[in-house]
């Protein structure tokens, strides 16, 4: 273990270093404070024993794959994994092509907090390394032509076309999404990274290379973690812009946590979460933590609430993952229904977007975040996305909808100089 004198400039060397690798991970708390967090920031370079598959039994490969190494291992899952639990199909086109799960046993695991480094994997010699690591300079990205998949009148279209089966009693919320992307797009990965994690910085921000293949990630939310015996997960739904003058934005604040439909759209999640949970949980354990907790970060304001549970000592905590997934959050309810929905009236398949990725300890403990507010780049086919959308219920007016999809995607916009 190692005292550092100059944080950022170790956490900027480290991130760098780990790059030259051809997959590594760097999940950032920035510094947020969470009873729930193991380490500030954790990076894991190069790969020892890598997983990687479709759906169908991603979920026992996964199983088998940490069965075999009780080790620490980082990875992904992608929304479209909800076709191996459900009879559900992704057919929209894929501009990205992420595989379905990703997995990999690390070579290096440099783990900080408080103030100090730990090598967790590898060699105490390599913090020497990183130390003296002179990250290559590179001439600054050109400003990209982002376009957006759907029009502002297609946008509302399909909004108002899913009011009417809420009305219809088909779903109750359902989380609709549009894609922003850019083609022929040339960025330099850790430095557009930086720079949205400056701009944005969030309790569960990461930066996860596969080969070819980027995620650049700014996102605010948890999917699920689980520590010791217990299982945590804390959706987001409730979004308000912020203010620069103070006494304004603490009325925003007081404006969201007070406003009856973000409510009524938190609620119906923490109720899908609820049920989730109880597939994993200790009979009677699962329990809401906190509802309705304002949180606020640089763009936003959000409404964050908080569920937990025993974990049922009988069900594999892989298992836990799976029958919660892919999160309400980015789902709706009944949640099939949802899904089949959303399949239907979305244009872009979503992947590695409203997926999740983390990482899971040697003694079975993991955390893994939501992914969006997150750039997707595959440099080989040079294709750049994103994401952006919200829960539709009944209330929803279409073109307040628009504008909330614009305020979440203006970090990224900042960013990518558009």
């Amino acid at each position: 273990m190692k005292t550092l004198q100059n944080i950022p400039d170790f956490k900027q060397k480290t991130l760098h270093w780990a790059n030259q690798f051809e997959v590594c991970c760097f999940l950032d708390s920035n510094n947020y404070k969470d009873d729930y967090s193991a380490y500030d920031f954790i990076i894991a370079a190069g790969v020892k024993h890598e997983l990687k598959c479709e759906t169908g039994k991603a979920f026992e490969h996964l199983k088998s794959f940490y069965n075999t190494h009780k080790q620490w291992i980082f990875g992904f899952f992608s929304y479209d994994l909800k076709n191996e639990t459900e009879d559900l199909q992704s057919n929209n086109p894929d501009g990205l092509n992420f595989p379905d799960l990703y997995f990999f046993v690390p070579n290096f695991l440099i783990a900080f907090k408080e103030g100090k480094a730990e090598i967790l994997l590898g060699e105490e010699t390599v913090l020497e390394e990183i130390e003296s690591f002179q990250p290559q300079k590179h001439k600054e990205s050109e400003t990209l032509q982002i376009s957006q998949k759907l029009s502002k009148d297609q946008y509302i279209d399909k909004v108002e076309a899913l009011r009417d089966h809420i009305l219809r009693g088909n779903i109750y919320e359902v989380n609709f999404c549009q894609e922003f992307f850019a083609e022929n797009a040339e960025i330099d990965p850790v430095q557009t990274f930086e720079l949205l994690n400056t701009v944005s910085p969030t309790p569960f921000a990461g930066y996860f290379k596969i080969y070819n293949q980027y995620i650049l990630s700014a996102t605010p939310e948890r999917f699920l973690c689980k520590r010791g015996s217990k299982l945590i997960s804390q959706p987001i739904k409730g979004t308000a812009k912020r203010s620069s003058d103070s006494a304004e934005d603490e009325a925003i604040k007081l404006r969201l946590r007070n406003d009856i439909k973000e409510q009524a759209e938190n609620v119906m999640i923490v109720d899908l979460v609820r049920h989730d949970l109880t597939k994993s949980a200790v009979k009677g354990s699962v329990k809401v933590d906190e509802l309705f907790g304002i949180y606020s970060f640089p763009q936003v304001h959000q409404m964050i609430s908080t569920i937990s549970c025993e974990l049922n000592p009988e069900i594999h905590f892989i298992d836990a993952i799976k029958n919660a997934f892919p999160m309400g959050s980015m789902t709706g309810a009944p949640k099939v229904k949802a899904m089949k929905l959303i399949e239907q009236y979305e244009v872009t398949k979503r992947g590695i977007y409203s997926g999740s990725f983390g990482c899971i300890s040697p003694n079975g403990d993991f955390d893994f975040n939501v992914v969006i507010r997150s750039i997707l780049y595959n440099a080989e086919s040079k294709y750049l996305s994103f994401q952006v959308g919200g829960a539709i219920t009944y209330q929803s007016d279409a073109a307040s909808e628009y504008e909330e999809c614009l305020l979440k995607a203006s970090a990224i916009l900042k960013v990518l100089g558009d």
